[in-house]
């Protein structure tokens, strides 16, 4: 089932149970990938619709970052709970500790690469989480860290 059937289930389950914000928040998410789905002029296919979630993600972050330097912690809040309903559509993400695997793994197989060749490096770990969550600067984090140890 795509991500776009099972929004669309998940609102009507929604409006039965009377759950405001998770409605809310559903509604969000269906528009965007109806908009992308209109700027592409035709049907998304699952990474698409992948990458408008994690977009709506990024957005949600840096509004709680921005509700918290302004002082409110109560919109803050909503949007921590806005990412979590998002979250329930896209895969887990990878952690920490196999993007470091990773990386010294593509590092051993380039031999002694150096600071120029990191978006070589960059480039070759994202292509092994191909379909995976990931974060990009996580992985940039972890080719510094690995190239100036």
């Amino acid at each position: 089932m795509s991500i776009t059937s099972q929004v669309q289930k998940d609102m009507v389950a929604s409006m039965k149970t009377r759950q405001e914000l998770r409605l809310a928040t559903l509604r969000m998410v269906k528009a965007a990938l109806k908009n992308k789905e209109i700027d592409k002029r035709s049907p998304l296919d699952e990474k698409e619709e992948m990458q408008v979630l994690t977009t709506l993600i990024k957005q949600r972050l840096d509004s709680n970052e921005q509700f918290l330097k302004g002082n409110r912690p109560e919109l803050a809040a909503k949007e921590l709970e806005e990412i979590v309903f998002i979250e329930q559509y896209l895969p887990k993400p990878v952690g920490a500790a196999e993007i470091d695997a990773a990386v010294r793994a593509v590092i051993a197989e380039m031999g002694a690469p150096t600071a120029k060749e990191m978006g070589t490096i960059m480039k070759n770990v994202m292509a092994k989480f191909a379909g995976a969550r990931i974060d990009g600067k996580q992985v940039s984090e972890a080719v510094k860290k690995a190239l100036a140890a």
